[in-house]
């Protein structure tokens, strides 16, 4: 495969990884803050659909991707920014999969409240301040790696 295919497969994942975080973390975080305990079953099932479908596929290709450009291109791995690539999108990944695990249990006992026609438990809210608290480094340290994709600072 040529490198500007490699590199527009790579820019369409990062894309898709990025915006579908993004948005996923806007609408569960604001729609569980509406305490709308039936709106917040419906999004969280979306929110981890979501994931399977467009997260994890994209999680997959970034490294893979980027590691053939890096052949393509002649970009030796030590090189700085690589480095600090790869580690910020492995902070990224670390927190991701307990967020995964987080949204999944959330899932659910936001169908059983929402089936039961009662709030959502305490549980659910201190899930969601630690999803919030993994998502933080999760988003900055993409927003870093995007920077460093972009620019390849010396």
């Amino acid at each position: 495969m040529d490198y500007l295919t490699v590199k527009w497969l790579h820019i369409l994942s990062s894309t898709l990884l990025f915006g579908t975080g993004l948005g996923s973390a806007f609408y569960m975080l604001f729609t569980s803050l509406t305490k709308d305990v039936r709106a917040t079953a419906v999004v969280v099932r979306f929110v981890v659909l979501a994931d399977w479908l467009f997260t994890t596929p994209t999680i997959i290709i970034q490294p893979l991707t980027g590691l053939y450009m890096m052949h393509l291109a002649g970009f030796p791995l030590a090189s700085r920014w690589i480095m600090w690539s790869f580690a910020l999108y492995f902070l990224a990944g670390a927190c991701w999969l307990p967020v995964v695990w987080l949204q999944i249990r959330m899932r659910a006992m936001a169908q059983e409240a929402a089936a039961a026609n009662a709030p959502l438990p305490q549980r659910y809210w201190n899930y969601l301040k630690l999803w919030v608290l993994l998502g933080i480094p999760a988003f900055f340290g993409l927003v870093i790696v995007f920077y460093l994709m972009v620019t390849k600072p010396a």
